[in-house]
């Protein structure tokens, strides 16, 4: 029975954990990915630390392998003339430095390989970073339209309808207002005297209301005067 109580309690937890989780999905994940950011570029960070390191060890070989060689030829010198006690020091000094060469050699060789490494995992971790960077913003965009379709936010499509509704009334009330006004100046046409007036001097019943281009070049033409 003890059991089974403390199996009850278990279970309980984890359902509230998880309702807890799908609740504040969002914000978890968002957080949960700025922790991912900061690592990745504490990563970053490190690798650069690293290749600056390799870089001093780098020229601190080369600075052994041109000591040497200097070394080596100046040795040869001091053979040639027979000083041999200074060519004995200078020997045991070349043989020190051969031993630091080869440490060094060894050192950048190992500090390449694991440069190399960290390179390929910060790449793998940037990528990552960028996924779930993208599937935030789905994740996001998904959750609101969710919203909007009435799970999380019902009062979203009433809204919209709305609005749709009151564009509709405007419209009907703005095609009223122009058909009204339409008619009204449509029966002042029909009423006014001018107007019938116009309608028949347009249609050639009685005298023009106004000269035509025809009527000025007739007129002037009778001006003219005839020759003798």
């Amino acid at each position: 029975m003890i059991k089974l109580f403390y199996a009850l309690i278990r279970g309980t937890a984890n359902e509230a954990a998880e309702s807890f989780t799908d609740r504040h999905g969002l914000t978890i994940l968002r957080q949960q990915i700025n922790d991912s950011a900061r690592a990745v570029q504490s990563a970053r960070k490190a690798v650069a630390i690293a290749i600056a390191q390799n870089k001093q060890e780098e020229e601190q070989y080369n600075q052994i392998v041109s000591r040497l060689n200097d070394l080596e030829e100046r040795t040869i010198i001091a053979l040639e003339k027979g000083k041999k006690k200074i060519a004995q020091e200078a020997a045991e000094t070349i043989a020190l430095l051969e031993a630091e060469r080869d440490t060094s050699k060894e050192a950048l060789s190992r500090f390449q390989t694991e440069i190399d490494r960290l390179k390929r995992q910060v790449r793998k971790a940037e990528a990552r970073l960028r996924d779930l960077r993208r599937g935030q913003r789905i994740a996001d965009v998904t959750d609101k339209t969710q919203r909007m379709r009435g799970e999380g936010e019902p009062v979203a499509l009433s809204t919209l309808a709305d609005a749709e509704e009151t564009l509709l009334r405007l419209r009907v009330r703005q095609q009223q207002i122009d058909s009204t006004a339409e008619a009204i100046a449509e029966l002042d046409d029909e009423g006014c005297s001018d107007k019938i007036i116009e309608k028949l001097a347009e249609a050639g019943c009685g005298a023009a209301l106004k000269t035509s281009a025809d009527d000025v070049l007739e007129r002037l033409s009778k001006r003219v005067s005839k020759p003798a």
